[in-house]
């Protein structure tokens, strides 16, 4: 066996079959494709021409997965919902968190209902897009999206959990993960009716089962993401703790 120009690698036939059939060479090329990676994808589309990326070109799928996710992750959705509804700031309200959360303390379940829809949406997108760009690039769009949902430099800075955002996210980036961690937080919130709970529970959960799940890339930008969602929560533990966190109510019309 050996290896031909252009990554090719190349293999003789010597058995004894040779003696009644002519030498041949049997060449084939070796990709290694991640499995999420689309057949359609420009990147799969560059690898059968047999044309690869080039280091710049490597750093420019990057940085626009990065810019992608960022700006989807910026888009505050409840503040906007919340002003364009006639409810005022958001960040006036309740815990000051621009989340569907504190959404729904304004009084409108609808409202809420679709900050959480759109907060999922641009989490699922940015991964969706980037993915085109490879499983590489998937994962730089599923934490920048994160990042520009808690980071907004639109807001200061100052923006949500990213609790939604991340579901979002995680959705086609591992679904079966998703899955789990949205029934993780369901039932905490049905059972104690605290979404801050909820969403440390089923962060935690969800790192652990894509240890599992997932290959060992993946799984680490998940556990990231799950420590940031953590860390976001920090007053929200300590309100646990201390008996005075709000609880989730569902009674206003």
């Amino acid at each position: 066996m050996t290896d031909g120009p252009f990554g090719v690698r190349c293999g003789v036939q010597s058995s004894t079959a040779a003696r009644f059939f002519r030498r041949r060479a049997e060449c084939r090329r070796f990709t290694l494709t991640h499995p999420t990676l689309r057949a359609g994808s420009p990147l799969a589309q560059r690898e059968r021409e047999g044309l690869a990326p080039n280091a710049w070109e490597g750093e420019g799928i990057t940085f626009a997965a990065a810019t992608l996710g960022y700006l989807l992750g910026s888009i505050p959705f409840g503040l906007l919902l919340t002003g364009l509804a006639g409810h005022g700031d958001i960040r006036q309200i309740g815990s000051g968190n621009i989340g569907a959360t504190n959404v729904l303390r304004t009084g409108s379940k609808g409202l809420a209902a679709l900050t959480l829809s759109l907060d999922l949406a641009k989490g699922a997108a940015a991964v969706i897009i980037a993915r085109n760009w490879g499983h590489a690039a998937a994962l730089v769009g599923a934490g920048s999206v994160i990042l520009g949902h808690m980071f907004p430099v639109w807001l200061g800075f100052r923006g949500g959990k990213g609790a939604a955002t991340a579901l979002g996210a995680l959705i086609p980036l591992a679904w079966p993960v998703a899955l789990v961690t949205s029934l993780l937080w369901v039932t905490t919130a049905l059972l104690f009716h605290y979404s801050s709970l909820a969403a440390l529970v089923a962060a935690v959960g969800g790192a652990a089962l894509a240890a599992i799940l997932a290959d060992r890339t993946t799984a680490l930008v998940i556990a990231g993401i799950a420590l940031l969602i953590i860390l976001r929560h920090y007053a929200n533990i300590r309100r646990l703790l201390a008996g005075t966190e709000s609880r989730i109510s569902l009674r206003k019309n």
